[in-house]
């Protein structure tokens, strides 16, 4: 598959990486969605509130790459909700991957989230969150500011709307209850969508569905 072609290799592979606290379970609409588009779909159950943002990356994206088994001329996607698009964002920074194609983010922390700044030192906050989970913060030492604009087809999609409207006081808005909108933006991004949806069921919402098909096909999101 060439990049920028709207054509689909039959046997392109997409890899699902779950956000912070979810598993593979929360994927699993989505990825029933791209199998019925004609894509090889692998969705990855990692721990993800056991280890730190750096040994994930490599634990979850490797295991995907694996499972996907590319052969010449195939490609390998990406579909990340929340922290697993921070995971592939950090992973390649450090590592190539032979035959990528395009990443799909569903309200991606990319620069952090002010939640995190303000709840970290809460008690509890780390025994739910994990190690990784304290990384997600909008400061100089956090991940999301350590990581440089992307450079290989990225699509996003972000929710403005929340459930939890404790967690959206420490949001600017519009957000969807754990990130701001504006905060899920990534310099060198290649389209950019909002959509109204909240950020535990963003993954499985049909119009975030129905963007990230097009993402992948053509790499830009629909728009009427």
């Amino acid at each position: 598959m060439i990049l920028g072609s709207s054509v689909v290799h039959a046997a392109d592979c997409v890899v699902l990486l779950h956000g912070l606290a979810r598993t593979s379970g929360s994927m699993e609409v989505m990825e029933d969605a791209l199998r019925s588009e004609g894509y090889r779909a692998v969705n990855v159950d990692y721990p993800s509130r056991k280890h730190r943002v750096e040994e994930l990356s490599v634990m979850a994206v490797e295991l995907g790459l694996s499972c996907c088994k590319l052969q010449k001329g195939e490609s390998v996607h990406f579909v990340t909700h929340s922290m697993g698009g921070i995971l592939v964002r950090y992973y390649l920074q450090h590592h190539e991957i032979d035959g990528l194609g395009r990443v799909v983010m569903l309200a991606p922390p990319n620069q952090g989230s002010e939640v995190v700044d303000n709840l970290e030192e809460v008690p509890g906050f780390e025994s739910l969150n994990g190690p990784a989970g304290t990384q997600l913060g909008t400061g100089p030492t956090d991940i999301p500011s350590q990581l440089g604009p992307v450079d290989y087809p990225v699509g996003i999609i972000a929710g403005t709307q929340s459930i939890n409207l404790i967690l959206s006081q420490y949001l600017p808005n519009p957000n969807d209850g754990k990130v701001s909108v504006e905060s899920t933006k990534v310099d060198g991004m290649t389209d950019f969508i909002a959509i109204a949806s909240a950020h535990p069921f963003i993954m499985r919402n049909k119009e975030a569905i129905r963007q990230t098909i097009s993402f992948l096909k053509s790499g830009l999101f629909a728009r009427h």
